[in-house]
């Protein structure tokens, strides 16, 4: 693998997995209209790396809410009340809501075979590019809700969760389904945003450590580490780019610019899918 490839395949990954565009679509795109070479299957050990890279990009953006949420953890198993307690109370009620919405991803495993076969059907990646974007339109035009960690309820964080589990199919975006499914349950724009990237980080970690143990199995060129290195740097920067543009975005009501491209992209995909 080039560095510059492994650079490219970085910046893709982390303005991928965060803009609502679909990572998992794009990358499918890339391997059966363009004839990319399938990362998962000849480069496993650097397709973990990426997502880990992209990981850390969310950990630092929302480095406070989650040694917020760590605090709370360990908070309940302390029998000090107070003034303490009282400003964790939130963090802990975010801490549940973040378990609640993880639970349907349990479920998606058992479909993992079924799912990975639609990666290499590129029409129906089109006609989910176009769910995407219609999910995308719609919610820029809801009525702006109030919920947050404080008031949400945990059926709100159960159907966010739900729609996660749905987004692991190619095509449609994970971070695009939640937020708008967000949105749809009535929270507020800002901690639409901040609920999606957090629930991305069980679900990106469970994800790495099932592929992390293929990739072991399968063993890792070590002679490639500072070209995987380079590219797992630059999954960080793009996705830390990604996340600050999806917040800029969200708080001026312009998700639909995403939903034109996601529209533009999956009916394209749909007559290439035709002509070939």
């Amino acid at each position: 693998m080039k560095l510059w490839f492994a650079v490219f395949l970085g910046l893709v990954q982390g303005a991928t997995e965060f803009l609502p565009i679909s990572s998992s679509g794009h990358l499918s795109i890339f391997q059966n209209v363009f004839g990319m070479e399938n990362m998962e299957q000849n480069h496993l050990f650097f397709d973990v790396l990426l997502h880990m890279g992209t990981l850390v990009s969310v950990c630092i953006v929302y480095r406070k809410d989650i040694a917020g949420i760590i605090r709370a953890f360990f908070s309940l198993f302390s029998r000090k009340e107070g003034e303490n307690m009282t400003r964790q109370r939130a963090s802990i009620r975010l801490l549940f809501l973040l378990i609640v919405a993880t639970l349907p991803l349990l479920i998606a495993v058992l479909v993992k075979d079924y799912v990975e076969k639609l990666y290499y059907d590129i029409t129906f990646i089109g006609f989910a590019l176009i769910v995407t974007g219609l999910l995308l339109f719609i919610s820029d035009r809801v009525v702006k809700g109030r919920k947050n960690e404080k008031n949400a309820t945990f059926l709100n964080a159960l159907i966010v969760g739900i729609a996660q589990a749905i987004a692991i199919v190619p095509g449609l975006s994970r971070s695009g389904t939640t937020i708008s499914m967000g949105l749809f349950q009535g929270f507020d724009r800002e901690f639409a945003v901040k609920f999606s990237f957090l629930m991305s980080i069980p679900a990106i970690l469970g994800a790495n450590i099932l592929s992390l143990v293929d990739a072991l199995q399968a063993g890792i060129d070590t002679s490639l580490l500072p070209v995987y290195l380079a590219g797992v740097a630059a999954a960080m920067v793009s996705g830390l780019i990604a996340i600050k543009i999806v917040k800029l975005i969200s708080q001026k009501d312009r998700f639909g610019s995403f939903a034109y491209y996601c529209w533009a992209v999956g009916l394209l995909v749909i007559i290439l899918s035709i002509i070939i």
